[in-house]
C-alpha cells in the first residue's frame, strides 16, 4: 500500500484530510497524519481505516525521517519557513513534496536536485496561492490559444464572512490569521502596472485606493493593491502586458473605515507600548490622540479624524467598544498592532454557527482580431461550518488533489514549480468543480482603464 504523509493538521487541513481519505478507498493507499497534537491528529482522522495519527513535533529528526521515509508523497502544511527542513528531506529520501505556501529563495535554490531526482516539489497549489495562479492560468492559454493578446489582468481574492452570518457594520469577521490582517499592505508600497506606467501606492494611502466590482448574487465589494502585483508577471508570460493588479477583497466600506486604524497608528508593529498590561481600551485609542483639559476622547477622536457624528463610520468605531473604560487590554509588552487585534478580535471572531465565504474574481482583458475584448471569471465558495470552512476547503482540496495526481502518476514534470501547467491546473480545476468549487466565466464589454 502506498503512503502520503501529511505534516501539519490544522484549520486549513481538515477538508484535505477528509478528501484523501475518502479517495483511500479507490486508490488505495494509507494517509499517515502527522502534529504536534495527536489528539487534533486523532480527530481528523476519525478511526477511518486507511488513516494513522501521529504526534511528532519537527525537532523529533528520527521520527520526522522515518515518516519521510515511508512515504510515497509529503504534504507539508506547517509554517512556511519550516518547508525546507521536510523538502531536505525529502531530496534525502527521494520523495515528491506538496505545500500551499509561496515558494521560498530556499525552496527553489532546492529545483536542480529535485529536477536531478525526478522528483516533483509543488508548491502554491492552495487557495491564493493556488487556485488564483490555476483559475488565471486557464483563461490565459485559452486567450492566447485563439491568437489573442494579452492587455490586462486584474485579480482579488478574498476570506470574508458568509451573507446569512454577517452581523456587524464592517461585515467582516475573522476566517484566518488575524494578525495578518491586521498588518496587511505594510512593508513597502504597492506596485502594479497600468496602462505601461509603473504605479506605486504608499501603505498610508492603500486603503483610499480601492477599486469595485459586483458579484451576481452577492451585491458589492470593494479590492485594495496587494503589495507586489509584479511577482507574477514573468511567470504567466505576461511581461508585455498593460495593466496587471492585484488585490483583496472586502465589502465596501470596510476600506475606508480600517484606514481610520492606519491615520491613527494602531497597526504599527514596530515598538511596544509601556504598561500596556494595565491599559483600558478607551486609555489605548487616546494615547494616539493630542492631549486636552476639556474634549472627551470620543470628540478629539472624530476632530482627528475628520468624522461626523452621523457618520457610519462613527458607528464602526463605537460597535467595536474601543472606547470602554473598563476593557483592559491584558497584553504585557504589547504594540499597537497587538493591542488592535485582540479588540478587533473579540468582535470579529467567528460564532460556533457562522459561516466563512472566499470571493475571487478575475478581469481579463485582451485583444483579438483588432477587437478589444475581456472575460469576467468569479468565484464564490460558502463554508458548511467551523471545521469544513471555505477556507479549509479552498486551501486543502487543491492540496490533496494535486497529491493524489502525482501519486498515481498523472503529474510528471519534475522540480520546485507551481501549479501553472495544463499538467497540472487542467486535472485540479476538473475535480474542485465536482467538489463545488467553480468559477462562472462571461464575456463583457472591454472596460480597460
Amino acid at each position: 500500500m502506498k503512503n502520503i504523509t501529511l505534516i501539519g493538521a490544522g484549520r486549513s487541513a481538515s477538508s484535505l484530510i477528509k478528501y484523501l481519505l475518502e479517495q483511500s478507498l479507490t486508490y488505495d493507499f494509507q494517509l499517515v497524519v502527522a502534529d504536534q497534537s495527536l489528539e487534533i491528529a486523532q480527530q481528523k482522522i476519525n478511526n477511518h481505516a486507511n488513516g494513522k495519527a501521529v504526534a511528532l513535533s519537527l525537532d523529533q529528526t528520527e521520527l520526522r525521517q522515518q515518516l519521510i521515509q515511508k512515504s510515497d508523497v509529503v504534504i507539508s502544511m506547517l509554517p512556511a519557513f519550516m518547508h525546507t527542513t521536510i523538502a531536505e528531506d525529502c531530496l534525502a529520501f527521494g520523495k515528491h513534496l506538496v505545500t500551499a505556501s509561496y515558494i521560498s529563495k530556499e525552496m527553489k535554490a532546492l529545483d536542480e536536485q529535485a529536477k536531478a531526482k525526478g522528483l516533483i516539489f509543488m508548491n502554491e497549489c492552495g487557495l491564493d496561492p493556488g487556485i488564483d495562479h490555476m483559475s488565471a492560468m486557464k483563461v490565459i492559454d485559452e486567450i492566447r490559444e485563439k491568437g489573442g493578446k494579452m492587455l490586462l489582468f486584474e485579480s482579488f481574492c478574498g476570506g470574508l464572512v458568509a451573507p446569512e452570518s454577517d452581523t456587524n457594520l464592517w461585515n467582516y469577521k475573522f476566517t484566518w490569521n488575524p494578525r495578518n490582517v491586521v498588518l496587511a499592505g505594510q512593508g513597502g508600497a504597492a506596485k502594479f502596472i497600468q496602462e505601461g506606467k509603473y504605479k506605486y501606492i504608499p501603505y498610508h494611502k492603500l486603503f483610499r485606493r480601492t477599486e469595485f466590482f459586483h458579484v451576481e448574487g452577492y451585491g458589492k465589494f470593494e479590492g485594495y493593491a496587494n503589495r507586489d502585483s509584479l511577482n507574477y508577471r514573468s511567470i504567466y508570460g505576461l511581461d508585455d502586458i498593460l495593466t496587471l493588479y492585484r488585490g483583496t477583497i472586502r465589502r465596501v466600506g470596510f476600506s475606508r473605515a480600517w484606514n481610520m486604524f492606519v491615520q491613527l497608528g494602531m497597526t504599527d508593529d514596530s515598538y511596544i507600548m509601556e504598561d500596556s498590561e494595565n491599559m483600558s481600551y478607551r486609555e489605548f485609542i487616546n494615547s494616539f490622540l493630542p492631549f486636552s483639559h476639556t474634549d472627551t476622547v470620543e470628540l478629539k477622536t472624530r476632530y482627528m479624524l475628520g468624522i461626523e457624528q452621523d457618520d457610519e463610520q462613527w458607528d464602526m468605531l463605537v460597535e467595536l467598544d474601543i472606547f470602554n473604560p473598563d476593557k483592559i487590554v491584558g497584553l504585557k509588552e504589547a504594540t499597537p498592532a497587538q493591542i488592535l487585534e485582540k479588540i478587533l478580535a473579540e468582535s470579529w471572531k467567528l460564532a460556533p454557527e457562522d459561516k466563512d465565504m472566499i470571493v475571487m474574481y478575475h478581469k481579463f482583458g485582451y485583444e483579438l482580431n483588432g477587437e478589444k475584448k475581456q472575460i469576467d471569471a468569479k468565484m464564490v465558495t460558502i463554508g458548511e461550518d467551523q471545521t469544513y470552512t471555505a477556507m479549509a476547503k479552498t486551501v486543502g482540496l487543491p492540496v490533496g488533489i494535486v497529491s493524489l495526481q502525482i501519486l498515481t502518476g498523472k503529474i510528471k514534470t519534475p522540480g520546485v514549480q507551481l501549479p501553472i501547467s495544463k499538467e497540472v491546473y487542467e486535472p485540479v480545476l476538473a475535480e474542485l468543480e465536482q467538489q463545488g468549487i467553480h468559477f462562472s466565466e462571461m464575456e463583457v464589454p472591454y472596460v480597460g482603464y
